[in-house]
């Protein structure tokens, strides 16, 4: 399985994905010539699954990754995984830590706050385990989730492609997808999100896969 070093910790052994690439792959390049052209500029799928994160700890990382470089927020992540050293991330944990020690590690006042809005919802049972995720539609998951300070669709919906292994994702308001398309198509601008949605539909149920390759379009030399 792939891991994240970056990341929280085990969590036992999770499947990477709910469906087969490979079958995936295949209906992609049936179903749209150009993109299958994409995807062998590309090379083989492979997503980096952190389905070895509990759902808890995938938001913890990603409200720590919003709005910051690879490189900044892992050393974030890393700081903040040493809070707890030997151990897992759980919301019972952070929430013995004052607001000075999780500043102290990188975050803003804006992402303390979240982070102890996750933590404290998490342990209202406003967070799933993944026992129940896997009873739930997408669109249920990302309008539970979202009620959460400093979650947004974009969020659940990394979520939903990287650690629920989700076929069917489109996260049409991520700034790289976006540019992987215009890129694709060879346009001047960036599609608008609903032009996006719309050009997706050929490739359901395997959007995920798609949004997988339009991020790496944008590392081509075009």
């Amino acid at each position: 399985m792939a891991r994240d070093d970056a990341g929280f910790g085990s969590h036992g052994s999770q499947p990477l994905y709910q469906y087969d690439p490979k079958v995936a792959i295949r209906h992609l390049r049936r179903r749209d010539e150009a993109f299958a052209a994409l995807m062998r500029r590309v090379g083989p799928y492979a997503l980096q699954s952190r389905a070895h994160l509990t759902p808890f700890q995938a938001l913890l990382r990603a409200i720590v990754y919003q709005q910051l470089s690879g490189l900044a927020a892992g050393s974030i992540d890393r700081r903040l995984k040493a809070l707890f050293p030997g151990r897992r991330a759980t919301a019972r944990r952070l929430l013995e830590f004052d607001d000075e020690t999780l500043r102290g590690v990188g975050l803003s006042r804006s992402k303390v706050a979240s982070v102890r809005d996750l933590a404290e919802k998490a342990l209202q049972g406003v967070v799933p385990d993944r026992r129940r995720l896997a009873g739930m539609s997408d669109e249920e998951i990302i309008e539970r989730l979202t009620a959460i300070r400093g979650i947004g669709q974009w969020t659940v919906e990394m979520l939903l492609i990287f650690s629920l292994g989700r076929p069917d994702v489109l996260p049409v308001n991520d700034l790289a997808v976006r540019k992987g398309f215009m890129l694709h198509r060879g346009d001047d601008e960036m599609p608008a999100p609903k032009d996006l949605l719309a050009e997706g539909e050929r490739w359901r149920p395997y959007r995920s896969v798609a949004s997988w390759y339009l991020w790496r379009a944008t590392e081509l030399d075009w």
